[in-house]
């Protein structure tokens, strides 16, 4: 199970930073990753980190403003946005998966999260 939280409404040029808390199992061997979905929209991908958290990638949206870490003893990766702006409004998904090299498509991912939304006014 993941639970993703710490959505919200932020003003822009503000921040947020999301958790999503797994239990149930340890995905300490997982991949983890972000994705988001605004309305009307497909889920795209926001980045992923590797299992042991030495690595992570993003989506050229968000490169420089968004940061992926993960705490594999509390078994919970999180997603630090800055510099918010209203097109990063979207429900933000977590989820795990077993391959680094499938982590930009969500058919890589095998466990999700619920979703957390996040508003960005402008």
């Amino acid at each position: 199970q993941l639970q993703a939280s710490g959505g919200g409404l932020v003003q822009a040029g503000g921040s947020l930073r999301l958790s999503c808390a797994a239990s149930g199992r340890t995905f300490s061997g997982y991949v983890m990753g972000w994705f988001r979905q605004a309305p009307g929209k497909e889920r795209e991908f926001v980045g992923a980190i590797t299992s042991s958290g030495y690595s992570a990638f993003y989506a050229d949206s968000v490169r420089g403003r968004f940061t992926i870490s993960r705490d594999n003893a509390k078994n919970t990766v999180y997603l630090q946005m800055n510099s918010l702006k209203p097109e990063d409004t979207a429900v933000y998904y977590c989820a795990a998966g077993p391959s680094i090299a499938r982590r930009g498509t969500p058919a890589g991912y095998d466990y999700w999260g619920q979703g957390t939304q996040v508003t960005v006014s402008s």
